[in-house]
C-alpha cells in the first residue's frame, strides 16, 4: 500500500506552535510509516517526517512573508496530482481545492473535511461527491448532501501529554483569539469565579483582541501568553483545574479539548457542535448553555476524577486508534476502486502512458491464462513482483519468480500463467515502440484457463 499525504502548507508538518490540521497529518503519516506502510508526504519542505516528503513550498506561507499563498497552494497540489498514478490512494487534507484536480488520476482519493469555513464551500464538495471519498471527523459536521466513507475522530500522542493530578488554582483558555472560540466569554467566566485565567493561542482577529482580551489583562488575573508551543502547553493544559471552551460555533472537533483530557484537566464547553462526542457531561468535563452555567461549572469541578479524564482519552482519542481507522478506511477504499478490466484472467492499472513508452501493473488470478497474442510495433519487458508465473514465448515455457524478468520481442507470440491456485501473479510490464494502442494487438486464442 502507498499513500500519497497531502498537509496543507500554510505551517510546518509537524507545526511548531499553531497548525492543527497539520499536527493530525504529521501524527497520521508517522503512525502509518510505523506500521510500515509507505507513505509519501506532501508539505512544507522544512517538514519533519520518517515518510518520503516531496516539498515545492520551501517554509510555510504563515511563516514566511514572501510567498504568495495561491500560488505555492497550486504549486504545492498539482505537484501531487501530477503524479497522482504511482499511488494507491491520495488523500487529501487540504481543504476544497485538491478535489478541482482529483479527475487528473485514475487513482482514488480520500479527503478527510476537517470543516467547513463557509456554506459557500459546499457546492464544490457536492460536485466530486460521487468520485472522491469523505471521512468527517465528528458525526456532529457531517453536510446532509454529502456521502461518507467513515467518521474518524482526531488521535493525540500521549507521549506528548503527561497525566497531572495535582494543580495550581487557575483556568485556562487555550486555542484562537477569535469571537468564534469565545476569548471574551472565558475572560467573564474566570472574572464571576474569582480564579485566575491563564489565555494561550494566536491572534486570529486582532480588533477582537484589542476590543475584549487586551483591557481585561491584569498581572495575576488574565495573563495572554501568544502561542506556545508542545512542551508549554503540556505544562499548561496540565496545570490547570479546568479549560475553558466556551465556543460560539458548531466545532467540528476541538483538539485542545481531548489534549486537556489527556492531562487529567476537565473541560467546561459551550454544548455545541461535536463536543457531546468528546465530553462526558459530569464524568470529564461539563456541557453548559452560557457564562453562568459555566461558573456553575467551576464551582462543581471537585466532583470530577482527574483519572477519569486521563482514561477517556486512552480508550477513544489515540493516535493509534485513529491509524487503525484510516488503514481500515484506506483497504476500503482500495476494495471498492480496484481496476479489472474486461478479461476473466485478472486486471490491469496504468502506470504511464506516453509516446515513449507504457506501463501496466497486472494482476492474473490463481490457475488463470492470458490471451495468447503478439504486437507488430512495440516490445514488452516483464517484471514479476509476486506470485509465480509460466511464460509462454513462442513455444517456450520458462517459470519466473519474484524479481525475475523476461523480454518479449516483436511479433512474439506471448502469454503468461499463473501457477498458483491460490495466490494472485501480480507483475509489472513496460512496453516500447511506436505505438502503444489495442490496434497493435493480434490475438490466437482465447482460453484464459489452464
Amino acid at each position: 500500500m502507498h499513500i500519497a499525504m497531502l498537509s496543507p502548507i500554510a505551517w510546518r508538518t509537524p507545526p511548531r506552535h499553531y497548525g492543527p490540521w497539520e499536527n493530525v497529518v504529521s501524527l497520521l503519516t508517522e503512525g502509518l510509516v510505523r506500521r510500515g506502510i509507505d507513505v509519501t508526504l506532501y508539505a512544507t519542505g522544512d517538514s519533519i517526517t520518517k515518510a518520503n516528503l516531496k516539498a515545492v513550498c520551501p517554509r510555510g506561507y504563515e511563516e514566511s512573508l514572501d510567498i504568495i499563498p495561491k500560488v505555492a497552494e497550486c504549486l504545492h497540489i498539482s505537484e501531487l496530482f501530477e503524479h497522482g498514478d504511482q499511488y494507491d490512494v491520495i488523500h487529501n487534507h487540504f481543504d476544497f481545492l485538491p478535489l478541482s484536480y482529483s479527475s487528473m488520476t485514475s487513482t482514488p482519493v480520500v479527503a478527510t473535511i476537517h470543516g467547513f469555513s463557509s456554506p459557500a464551500i459546499l457546492p464544490v464538495y457536492e460536485k466530486y461527491n460521487e468520485s472522491v471519498f469523505y471521512i468527517s471527523i465528528s458525526d456532529a459536521d457531517r453536510a446532509p448532501s454529502l456521502d461518507y466513507l467513515s467518521t474518524i475522530h482526531h488521535g493525540i500522542n500521549l507521549d506528548e501529554f503527561t497525566f497531572q493530578d495535582r494543580t495550581d488554582n487557575y483556568l485556562v483558555f487555550f486555542g484562537r483569539i477569535h469571537k468564534d472560540k469565545g476569548a471574551d466569554e472565558a475572560i467573564k467566566i474566570a472574572q464571576a469565579s474569582g480564579i485566575k485565567l491563564l489565555m494561550a493561542g494566536i491572534i486570529q482577529d486582532q480588533q477582537y483582541f484589542d476590543d475584549f482580551v487586551r483591557p481585561n489583562l491584569i498581572a495575576g488575573k488574565i495573563e495572554f501568553l501568544g502561542s506556545v508551543g508542545p512542551e508549554q502547553r503540556n505544562q499548561l493544559l496540565g496545570g490547570a483545574i479546568a479549560l475553558l471552551h466556551p465556543i460560539f460555533f458548531n466545532e467540528p472537533f476541538g483538539l485542545s479539548v481531548i489534549e486537556a483530557m489527556a492531562c487529567g484537566t476537565p473541560v467546561i464547553a459551550f454544548n455545541r457542535g461535536s463536543m457531546p462526542e468528546l465530553i462526558q457531561h459530569e464524568v470529564n468535563g461539563f456541557l453548559v448553555e452560557d457564562v453562568d452555567q459555566a461558573v456553575t461549572a467551576v464551582a462543581q469541578l471537585s466532583s470530577i476524577n482527574r483519572a477519569n479524564c486521563r482514561s477517556h482519552i486512552e480508550r477513544l482519542f489515540t493516535a493509534d486508534r485513529m491509524v487503525d481507522d484510516y488503514i481500515n478506511a484506506y483497504q476500503k477504499i482500495m476494495d471498492k476502486t480496484k481496476q479489472k478490466s474486461a478479461h476473466p484472467w485478472g486486471y490491469y492499472k496504468i502506470l504511464a502512458d506516453n509516446a515513449k513508452f507504457k506501463s501496466r501493473e497486472i494482476v492474473v488470478f490463481p490457475g488463470m491464462r492470458t490471451n495468447l497474442e503478439s504486437h507488430q510495433h512495440r516490445e514488452k519487458h516483464w517484471l514479476i513482483v509476486s506470485g509465480r508465473g509460466d511464460v509462454t514465448l513462442e513455444k517456450k515455457v520458462s517459470t519466473l519468480a519474484p524479481n525475475q524478468f523476461i523480454d518479449i520481442p516483436r511479433y512474439s507470440k506471448h502469454s503468461i500463467y499463473n501457477c498458483s491456485n491460490s495466490i494472485d501473479l501480480h507483475f509489472i510490464e513496460i512496453q516500447t515502440g511506436d505505438f502503444h494502442g489495442e490496434d497493435d494487438l493480434e490475438h490466437y486464442e482465447k482460453l484464459n484457463k489452464q
